[in-house]
């Protein structure tokens, strides 16, 4: 071996094509070597192409990088830490939630099935087991769908413990007379 500097120029030809340092090929630039800035109808050297890419193809350049900061600022507010009143707030709707769905399954397990074809037995069951779940499904809804919203899963949230109160528990239970 004669110097170590030959060896990392081998390496760094193994990393590279014929014409990578050529200008014409730099992104970002806007602008060609021996370009005015301009192109005669008052548009600058910053601004990007109007025409959309061919169909099936994507943009690579800035435009690409603009979506990857917002998905990252999306991401950066999902991962964001919950502020106190936030997870006590969620505590407090999760065992709501949790005691209405034990409210609906003693409420509709005092509910007998009047009907007698088989088809309308079913689905009398289903309607049954379906309102029993209800307030779990709300829950992990509402948790999943609203992660960057905070005000507006604490809205929904409150909206489902108004509209999937267990009225068969709590009109034979005595509440409302």
């Amino acid at each position: 071996m004669t110097s170590g500097n030959s060896g990392d120029d081998n390496r760094d030809d193994a990393l590279g094509w014929a014409g990578d340092d050529d200008p014409t090929l730099q992104t970002g630039t806007g602008t060609a070597p021996g370009d005015t800035g301009g192109d005669g109808a008052g548009n600058g050297p910053d601004v990007p192409p109007v025409a959309p890419p061919p169909e099936g193809w994507t943009v690579t350049g800035p435009a690409s990088a603009v979506e990857a900061q917002e998905a990252a600022e999306a991401a950066a507010a999902a991962a964001a830490p919950a502020s106190s009143f936030a997870l006590i707030a969620l505590g407090v709707f999760g065992g709501v939630y949790l005691l209405y769905t034990i409210g609906w399954f003693i409420g509709i397990s005092r509910i007998d099935n009047p009907l007698s074809d088989a088809v309308g037995q079913f689905m009398f069951s289903l309607g049954l087991y379906l309102a029993v779940a209800a307030p779990a499904v709300w829950f992990g809804a509402t948790f999943w769908l609203t992660r960057t919203r905070p005000r507006a899963r604490l809205g929904l949230l409150l909206l489902g413990v108004v509209l999937l109160a267990p009225l068969p528990f709590i009109i034979n239970a005595g509440g409302i007379s």
